[in-house]
């Protein structure tokens, strides 16, 4: 079979019938890049070859998933050691994607882990940690309880190569300043004669050679055991060129002037030191674009204070169980997410929706595990606690972004799979070409050039390009309450050219508040026989207009001969009085008179307000408008999206009237009104295919298939888990705000990494030639080489200072 086709299984559920299997079958043969597929109803399996060049298997459970049916899956994350470049990373994600049931491996340099789907009837996790350990490399399972052991074992490799930059660094000095010796304009500088000894050099070069350069042996041994190269070959072959090189001249030598023999030992040790403390730096602030996790995890409270069996008890974090009653105090961080059920305070919750100002709270609000009581004592009841607080979901999703891998990847994964066995090819012609054409048998300065294009060429930098933004920009977006689910989500955001806004708890409030009174009677005798009738019914308006006379503190009275009228409104006896309060219709039906108040009713329909009609006694008494209002800053933030040349939609189920009203205020040009639940992903289709990159953003349960249907679907985090699950990004603030800020970020982020793989591909696109033509000394290609890894990490980490 050609390497490039795959035959892969699968296990199937959901299939019934022979139909079914059919079914999957024909769906299968007719993807691009599917040779073949075989599907057997009674073992529940699919067979299938295909172009791994062409599709993975992700695509095949996808289709299968499209037809109605599902892959068995499950997904592990490995931490990985002993990875030294992107080669390295590329070939374990290979060897991973290459074995029977894996269906897709993503294997992230910068953070040294690879996420893993695979199918486990056929696969075990064990199976993967072997498959990386015959690779060269160490694997564990990632787990809450290792997670500190991986952050340890972090540590511990900037210390062990801290210690191993300062050995060599004091066995390399001597040797570099006895090459300082063998030019005439430092001929003023002092060089102690031992140091030109070759003996002495061999003595200072060979510790550095093999103890500290041994990892770059081992390295290389295993990327060619598996028939593959990375820097480490590189490096090895470089350095020891140059040390062998010396040790046969140093015997060459014996019983001649030796002093006056150009060696290049320095070379050797000089270039190894560099690269050790390139790795030294890169360590350092790789572990810097991790920041945004420990920052999540730095905000959880440590302890609980808890009421058992009528006793307070200080207990860890981990203990507490959902139902779990407990005592906040001013000033403490909330435990875990809850309800309050006594007392009221203000909350910052700034640390999770990025919102600067407190937020008032009171008995029957939710509150978020990590905010902060600014002023009140409080009473909660544990709801959520462990893995399934707010908090735990957002460090989840970010770490899954961060682990992921942004389509653009694919480029340095591509290049860089193929780049070191070409760069030895071009090492070997230019020492050829020096030594037979340009400069004929000088060994020395062709070994040079061969040296010189050797570690010029190393392609750490091209696999830290886009991991380490992609880690960067999405912990920062996280900052601002913005949960990208992935690299490609973050990636896609910034082609986004048409926002289409659920209007109903994404543009308004979701909530319907009482807005307008009107009424020749006294007000507060008036909302008071009004409030006191409605508070019987459990109509949504109701609600909102006893909440608005409650919130004006009127007294509400007793109810007799509560009746509720369906698609007209209610009737109640209130201290003997009869009340009506609903629809024009209501009204007609008990001949009340109102022809001189229908303008009025209308004109606050036009408004986008529920009107209804309220009566006293068989007069008309007055009339109550409630409305869902608009967000603060939905406005602004409209006019923000406009302003960025993108095209604002409104859809809504709601009448043309109402919708049309509501759009105005907001600032929306283009309304779809009067939409059911499954029209709004047919609207969503209709706008892709007239070529438009589609953001869809709703908070409801209705709002999800359109969520997910769209190029982009951001859920509103205060809305259902139904709808954030279908999307791609939650926007934790509810503020439409977040919009442009997530175009913002995706744009920010893929410039920087477009920067970090230009600045990669022209470093080696230029250094090589240059190196090539004898212009860059060894060691001055290994400072070059060591330093460009680094520069392309801090230039990502860039992104964690953008301000929205």
């Amino acid at each position: 079979m050609s390497e490039k086709l795959i035959e892969s299984q699968f296990q199937i559920t959901g299939m019934t019938c022979a139909a079914c299997a059919t079914r999957i079958e024909k769906g299968l043969k007719k993807m691009n890049g599917v040779e073949d597929a075989n599907v057997n109803l009674a073992l529940e399996k699919a067979m299938v070859k295909f172009d791994s060049t062409v599709m993975t298997p992700s695509d095949i459970q996808k289709k299968v998933r499209d037809l109605g049916y599902d892959i068995v899956t499950e997904k592990k994350e490995l931490v990985i050691t002993g990875m030294t470049c992107a080669a390295c990373a590329t070939r374990i994600e290979k060897g991973i994607n290459k074995m029977d049931g894996v269906l897709e491996a993503n294997v992230n340099l910068a953070l040294e882990k690879a996420s893993v789907v695979f199918n486990p009837s056929i696969i075990a996790t064990n199976d993967l940690i072997q498959k990386v350990e015959a690779l060269g490399y160490g694997a564990i399972i990632k787990s809450d309880d290792n997670e500190n052991d991986a952050t340890d074992h972090r540590q511990k490799e900037i210390e062990k190569q801290q210690g191993k930059f300062i050995f060599s660094a004091i066995l390399s000095l001597p040797l570099l300043w006895a090459m300082v010796g063998h030019f005439s304009f430092t001929s003023f500088i002092y060089v102690p004669d031992a140091f030109m000894n070759p003996w002495v050099q061999m003595a200072l070069a060979t510790p550095v050679q093999f103890f500290i350069g041994k990892q770059f042996y081992v390295g290389a041994y295993k990327a060619l055991k598996n028939k593959s190269a990375n820097m480490d070959v590189l490096v090895a072959l470089g350095t020891s060129a140059a040390y062998f090189y010396s040790v046969y001249l140093a015997i060459q030598t014996l019983g001649s002037n030796a002093h006056s023999v150009g060696l290049y030992f320095e070379t050797s040790a000089v270039l190894i030191t560099l690269i050790i403390l390139g790795k030294l730096f890169e360590a350092k602030a790789k572990g810097r674009s991790s920041e945004a996790i420990k920052k999540l995890m730095g905000l959880q409270a440590k302890n609980a204070t808890v009421l058992r069996n009528g006793e307070e008890l200080i207990i860890p974090l981990e203990e507490v169980t959902s139902g779990d009653i407990l005592l906040v105090k001013p000033g403490e961080k909330i435990p875990v997410d809850g309800e309050i059920i006594e007392g009221s305070s203000a909350l910052d919750e700034s640390m999770i929706t990025g919102e600067s100002v407190p937020i008032d709270k009171t008995v029957g609000d939710t509150v978020i595990g990590a905010t902060i009581n600014k002023n009140g004592f409080l009473k909660i009841k544990a709801t959520k606690v462990g893995k399934e607080t707010a908090l735990s979901q957002i460090i989840k999703i970010v770490e899954e972004a961060q682990g992921s891998k942004a389509p653009i990847q694919r480029l340095a994964d591509s290049i860089s799979g193929i780049f070191v066995p070409i760069v030895v090819g071009i090492a070997v012609i230019t020492f050829l070409v020096w030594y037979f054409w340009v400069d004929p048998g000088n060994f020395a300065e062709a070994l040079e050039n061969l040296i010189a294009v050797l570690v010029i060429a190393c392609p750490c930098a091209l696999g830290l390009a886009t991991p380490t933004s992609i880690m960067a920009g999405s912990g920062r977006s996280a900052e601002y309450g913005i949960l990208f689910k992935g690299g490609e989500h973050l990636e896609m955001t910034h082609q986004i050219n048409t926002v289409v806004l659920d209007k109903t708890g994404t543009i308004t409030n979701g909530t319907p508040v009482l807005t307008d009174v009107i009424t020749d009677r006294n007000e507060e005798e008036f909302l008071s026989l009004v409030g006191s009738a409605e508070k019987q019914s459990e109509h949504p308006l109701a609600q909102a207009i006893v909440e608005g006379i409650k919130e004006r503190s009127i007294h509400l009275k007793d109810v007799m001969d509560f009746e509720a009228i369906p698609g007209y409104g209610i009737k109640a006896n209130v201290n003997g009085k009869e009340v009506l309060v609903g629809t024009r219709r209501l009204m007609k039906k008990y001949n009340i008179a109102i022809d001189h108040v229908i303008e009025k009713m209308e004109s606050l329909e036009k408004q986008g307000k529920t009107a209804m009609l309220a009566a006293v006694d068989g007069t008309y008494a007055g009339l109550v408008a409630v409305a869902d209002t608009i967000k603060e800053t939905s406005t602004s933030a409209i006019k923000r999206m406009k302003d960025m040349g993108l095209e604002v939609i409104m859809i809504t189920g709601d009448n043309k009237q109402t919708a049309s009203a509501i759009a105005k205020q907001a600032g929306v040009d283009h309304v779809i009104a009067e939409v059911l639940p499954e029209g709004k992903v047919e609207e969503v289709k209709k706008l892709q295919q007239q070529g438009k990159k589609v953001a869809m953003v709703g908070d409801g349960i209705n709002d999800a298939p359109a969520l997910a249907t769209a190029d982009i679907g951001m859920a509103i985090g205060t809305g259902t888990d139904v709808a954030m699950e279908a999307a791609d990004i939650t926007l934790i603030r509810g503020d439409l705000n977040s919009i442009p800020d997530s175009i913002l970020m995706s744009h920010k982020t893929m410039k920087n990494i477009k920067q970090n793989l230009f600045w990669a591909l022209a470093y080696n696109t230029i250094g090589i030639p240059i190196a090539a033509v004898g212009f860059l000394a060894p060691w001055l290609a290994g400072a070059a080489m060591a330093f460009s890894s680094v520069s392309v990490v801090l230039n990502a980490l860039r992104l964690q200072k953008v301000k929205l």
